[in-house]
C-alpha cells in the first residue's frame, strides 16, 4: 500500500539523498563525474533544506512511502509558466520501487492538486534528453513533447532538456487512472 503525504522539513534529508542518487544513476554523461561523485549530495541537501524550510508560496512537495520505506517524492510549482501552467520540477522514485506505480501515483496527486487549485490549466515538466528511461514513461501518460532546448540551470555542464506538456492537469490525472486500470 502506497502512503502519499505532504512533505515537511523532516523529509529534507531523505528527499535529498534520493534526489542525489537518482541524478547519479540517470544523469551520468549529462553532468561531470566530479559533480556526481563528490558534490551532488551536499548540493541537493542544501536545495532541499532551503525548499522545505522556506517554501515558495506556489510550491508543493509530496512524499510516498511503501511499507514504511521512503519510495519517492514530487515537487510542483503552481502557475510557473503563463503558457504551460504548473511545473513538475522534480519526480524521483527509489530504485527498488521503480515500475510499481509510485511515479504515476505521485504525478496523479500533483496533477489533482493543480486541477483543484487552477482548473483547466496545464502542467509540464522537463526531462534531460539523455534520461532515456524517463521518456517512455511520460509519453505513456500522454505527455506531449513541446520542445528540446539547451540549458545550464542544473548540474555543472550544459544540458539538453525536453519539455513534456499536458494541456490540462486533468488530462494527466485521467491518463494515470487509465494506466492503473
Amino acid at each position: 500500500m502506497l502512503d502519499i503525504k505532504k512533505a515537511s522539513m523532516a523529509n529534507a534529508e531523505e528527499i535529498a539523498v534520493l534526489h542525489a542518487l537518482s541524478w547519479q544513476q540517470n544523469y551520468r554523461g549529462s553532468f561531470s563525474d566530479q559533480f556526481l561523485d563528490n558534490e551532488v549530495g551536499e548540493e541537493r541537501q542544501k536545495v532541499w533544506r532551503e525548499r522545505l524550510s522556506n517554501p515558495q508560496p506556489n510550491q508543493s512537495v509530496w512524499v510516498a512511502r511503501s511499507g514504511g520505506e521512503f519510495a519517492g517524492f514530487i515537487c510542483t510549482f503552481f502557475q510557473d509558466d503563463e503558457t504551460y501552467g504548473s511545473l513538475v520540477d522534480n519526480l524521483h522514485v527509489s530504485p527498488i520501487m521503480k515500475g510499481k506505480g509510485v511515479g504515476s501515483q505521485l504525478l496523479r496527486v500533483a496533477a489533482e492538486e493543480v486541477n483543484q487549485k487552477y482548473p483547466d490549466t496545464g502542467i509540464y515538466l522537463w526531462v534531460l534528453e539523455k534520461n532515456e528511461g524517463a521518456h517512455p514513461f511520460y509519453k505513456a501518460l500522454g505527455g506531449k513533447v513541446i520542445e528540446t532546448i539547451k540549458g545550464n540551470d542544473i548540474g555543472d555542464l550544459e544540458i539538453r532538456k525536453v519539455r513534456y506538456h499536458w494541456e490540462k492537469a486533468q488530462d494527466l490525472v485521467n491518463s494515470v487512472l487509465v494506466k492503473k486500470n
